[in-house]
């Protein structure tokens, strides 16, 4: 809308469309392009927080911080990767169907779930 408005009433004389500055159009380009971007990464970071939040409220539920640590380091230590996963669904695994270990922090910024190492890490300090 925003576009299609600043195309429509670009005004009719000369001196009006020199006083328009185009890096006001390339910043909002580079800002439309961006927030998307920006938002989903907010919305995994809020996703992978309430996964901390899950393993918190289930060791206060249950008391019994060692037993997650080890549900957590039996799928941490499975062996082999699932052969046959859609990526469309890799999201719906309590770890990365995928096994590539090792990932950067950039790849950490778009993953749905923190490392299983981190959530261990952070359940044996309770």
């Amino acid at each position: 809308w925003t576009i299609r408005n600043m195309w429509w009433n670009r005004g009719s004389d000369n001196e009006e469309r020199s006083n328009r500055n185009p890096i006001f159009f390339v910043l909002f380009l580079i800002a439309l392009i961006l927030t998307p971007i920006i938002a989903t990464i907010i919305q995994l970071a809020i996703s992978r927080k309430r996964e901390y939040l899950a393993d918190a409220s289930a060791v206060l539920l249950t008391r019994y911080p060692e037993g997650l640590v080890h549900a957590l380091e039996k799928l941490n230590n499975n062996p082999q990767p699932l052969r046959r996963v859609a990526s469309s669904t890799a999201h719906l695994f309590i770890d990365n169907p995928f096994k590539k270990k090792n990932a950067s922090w950039f790849v950490n910024l778009f993953s749905t779930h923190p490392p299983i190492e981190e959530r261990i890490r952070i359940l044996k300090s309770m």
